[in-house]
């Protein structure tokens, strides 16, 4: 195999996705510092500016676009690059913390009364999360539909 033909390395996709996406992000005009972190759920650039309202978008819909096509970019310039999550400012760590701090308070109504809570549409990311939050819990159990779709609500019971 020719060094040419290796697989990339960790650092190889770390730098061509954060060149990919400052590059981007220039051509839309932000000025923006990128830094990097691993995790067991994959490698995360955190993308810091002062316009970063206008790179989340209403309700993440923007930042959800740019991670997506940062993705297709970094794929199609090396295929066996792991998925790269994008976040701008920890946009996405608030909201998750916020996220599940609503879906404990569900889960003590559910305690309280007995009665099972739909949640909203989710995407498996944060459905993930859900689940996560009750693997462990004695009395709590988190079920989604075996359907197809996209976006699925979780029911919260008791178990």
């Amino acid at each position: 195999m020719a060094a040419s033909d290796s697989p990339p390395s960790d650092l190889d996709a770390v730098q061509t996705a954060r060149a990919l996406l400052d590059t981007l992000l220039g051509y839309l005009g932000f000025v923006v510092h990128i830094e990097h972190s691993e995790s067991p759920s994959g490698l995360t650039l955190q993308v810091f500016t002062d316009e970063g309202d206008l790179l989340v978008g209403r309700d993440g819909e923007r930042l959800e676009d740019i991670q997506y096509l940062l993705n297709r970019l970094l794929h199609h310039r090396l295929p066996s690059a792991p998925k790269v999550r994008v976040d701008i400012a920890h946009y996405r760590l608030i909201q998750e913390d916020q996220m599940l701090a609503h879906i404990q308070e569900q889960a003590d109504r559910v305690r309280h009364t007995g009665r099972p809570v739909q949640l909203p549409p989710m995407n498996s990311y944060q459905r993930r999360l859900v689940h996560g939050a009750f693997k462990d819990d004695p009395a709590i159990k988190s079920s989604s539909p075996t359907d197809d779709a996209r976006l699925k609500c979780i029911t919260l019971s008791r178990k």
